[in-house]
């Protein structure tokens, strides 16, 4: 979708009163921030074959529940996508963060969470 499709749907959107007018001056700023910020790198990207791994394992039963393995590439475009609806959220600045973390050399487990409560075991990868 181009800039000028994305901001007739925002004002469409106001016209219609499924936004506020501010929301709509938030998206419209977000859109024209996201354009303005250059590409993180021309060519080969970081992000290229680099995969965002996610596993919730039923601690009782030991058995994986959820195993998602997704391109960081695709992160990035969803992240990019979501930012346009919710403008409060520097989704930019997060997948920035993420780009320079694998710059730096991360990879492996990023996050490791016990859930005893509902009893899942969350784990996610960077590769």
């Amino acid at each position: 979708m181009t800039t000028s499709e994305e901001r007739k749907k925002i004002l469409k959107m106001i016209q219609e009163g499924k936004i506020t007018p501010e929301e709509g001056a938030r998206l419209l700023k977000a859109l024209s921030t996201k354009r303005e910020k250059p590409h993180r790198r021309a060519g080969k990207s970081r992000l290229a074959a680099r995969w965002l791994r996610v596993r919730v394992t039923d601690m009782e039963k030991g058995k994986t529940k959820v195993n998602v393995n997704l391109p960081l590439r695709l992160v990035d475009a969803g992240m990019s996508i979501a930012a346009q609806f919710v403008p409060d959220v520097a989704f930019d600045d997060l997948m920035e963060a993420v780009s320079e973390a694998l710059d730096d050399g991360l990879t492996g487990k990023i996050v490791d969470v016990v859930d005893g409560e509902d009893g899942e075991h969350i784990e996610v990868f960077v590769e």
